[in-house]
């Protein structure tokens, strides 16, 4: 996760200033927090993501890693998602979803979700970009949806002057509704909230806002004047950081996937490069260059799909699902 696969070189620099804040495996604590959460509440878990690009089109690093932890979610623990994003990119969201194996179903009209038998199910709630409409559908949300936890993936986050950025500095106004609103509410709640950013500017990554500021020139100025730097304000009670944040996202779900012991939970790189596919045929481009190509910050599927098959096939040789030169299974250890 840590590796710098896109040559930003900035996550070697983001990790070493997590750990000073929240020393350990953060997948892992993340993994457990969840687990705890959910078998103790209940209810659903909402997943915020969405990155405007250039003319508001979303790219496709965050979509694909939500649709992945709602899969995870769902097979592991039984529990519902519900994907928050903004209203022009819910058929982007539901061709993502049904890439990563989900069928997205309409948002309850009551709020309220109930079990579904036969089907893997996700819901994907629109907000409008407006404060006012904004602020009412995700109040009702945490009033009526009652969600055990909340998380963001490569979400943008506004910076200490309420001004949202791309990480280069581009200004997204009117271009991304304000989503730092409802984390902050259900943080006041005590709902968890699990952030998972790349770059510094995403929502969650206050956690380590003034870190950012000492190695990253953007994060204190963005290059224009009077708006302050990119650096996200509002802080993740967990945060995951990875060279692209659908990287985080993996993590996750093979951490998810370790504790419960169960492999099913960890999708496999074929699936994985189907969705990014899917992602784009529905409205996702690629966040480096910004084009309609099967890619995340610049690394294409097929090369997503070998990393993600690199990953499964190393838990599965932890978890000793492995075959020995008789043919027989299990610890490789004993196999030898």
């Amino acid at each position: 996760m840590t590796l710098d696969l896109t040559g930003v070189g900035l996550i070697g620099k983001i990790y070493e200033a997590l750990q000073k804040r929240q020393p350990g495996f953060a997948c892992m604590s993340a993994a457990k927090l969840i687990v705890e959460r959910v078998r103790d509440h209940g209810g659903p878990v909402i997943i915020a993501t969405g990155f405007p690009e250039g003319a508001g089109v979303p790219e496709t690093d965050g979509p694909v890693g939500a649709a992945f932890i709602a899969r995870a979610l769902f097979l592991g623990l039984g529990v519902e998602s519900v994907i928050l994003t903004d209203n022009d990119w819910v058929g982007m969201m539901e061709g993502t979803c049904r890439g990563a194996g989900l069928a997205p179903l309409p948002f309850p009209q009551d709020g309220k979700i109930k079990p579904i038998d036969f089907i893997r199910p996700v819901y994907i709630r629109s907000v409008p970009k407006d404060d006012a409409g904004c602020k009412a559908i995700t109040d009702e949300l945490l009033d009526i949806t009652k969600p055990s936890l909340v998380i963001s993936i490569e979400r943008p986050g506004r910076n200490d002057r309420g001004l949202y950025h791309g990480l280069g500095g581009r200004p997204l106004d009117k271009l991304v509704a304000d989503l730092d609103q409802f984390f902050l509410r259900a943080k006041e709640q005590g709902v968890p909230f699990i952030g998972i950013g790349d770059g510094g500017n995403e929502l969650g990554m206050g956690v380590i806002a003034e870190e950012l500021k000492e190695f990253s020139p953007k994060a204190r100025d963005s290059g224009h004047p009077g708006r302050g730097g990119v650096a996200a304000a509002t802080a993740a009670d967990h945060l995951i950081v990875s060279n692209v944040s659908n990287w985080g996202a993996t993590g996750l779900v093979a951490a998810l996937s370790a504790l419960l012991e169960k492999s099913s939970v960890f999708h496999d790189g074929g699936l994985e490069r189907r969705c990014i596919e899917q992602c784009v045929s529905f409205g996702g481009v690629d966040g480096m260059f910004m084009g309609p190509e099967p890619a995340v910050d610049g690394i294409s599927a097929q090369e997503w799909e070998g990393l993600v098959d690199t990953l499964r096939n190393t838990l599965d040789r932890l978890a000793g699902r492995v075959t020995g030169w008789k043919g027989d299974s299990g610890d490789w250890r004993q196999l030898k």
